[in-house]
């Protein structure tokens, strides 16, 4: 039969075993997943029976060999210096005494701050160059608005007087 202009996807349709299939046991399932799936189990109980033997193990070459299964790490085996492993540590075992050092970012942006509450301080008492001059042109403004102000009256009395000669 024609599918018409547009092909269906290279991998086919999905096919799904019915349930009387997987009773018959003629499941369509690729049978390389139940050896993996017994291989896996066979694992597991491996190391079980091997733990059994060697008695009591203590705590690190347990999670040495569950670390060790976990995604490639069984595989590639790495010699970093630099690779901290995390410790877990229990809630009795913190000390709550010790100080956590700053790293060099968190330091140099305290001191960036405190340096800059200095400086807004001594901006306001004046002390600083900038706050200086910003005093000095204040204070020359407000004189030039006080010369304004009285031109200003100067002129208005000097109407006044203009307006009072005219009648009479």
């Amino acid at each position: 039969m024609g599918r018409g202009k547009f092909k269906g996807k290279p991998t086919g349709q999905r096919q799904f075993s019915t349930p009387e299939d997987i009773l018959a046991g003629t499941s369509r399932r690729p049978r390389t997943f139940k050896r993996e799936q017994a291989e896996h189990v066979e694992e597991v109980s491996e190391d079980e029976a091997a733990g059994e033997e060697s008695g009591e193990e203590s705590g690190e070459e347990l999670e040495e060999k569950s670390e060790r299964r976990k995604g490639t790490q069984g595989l590639i085996e790495i010699n970093n210096p630099n690779l901290v492993k995390a410790k877990n540590l229990k809630a009795k075992d913190v000390d709550f005494g010790k100080t956590t050092e700053l790293s060099r970012r968190e330091r140099e942006e305290l001191e960036k701050q405190r340096a800059h509450e200095r400086y807004m301080q001594l901006q306001e008492q004046g002390k600083t160059e900038k706050a200086r001059l910003d005093l000095e042109r204040l204070a020359l403004i407000r004189q030039q608005r006080a010369e304004a102000a009285k031109k200003r009256e100067e002129e208005k009395a000097a109407k006044e007087q203009k307006k009072a000669e005219a009648r009479k």
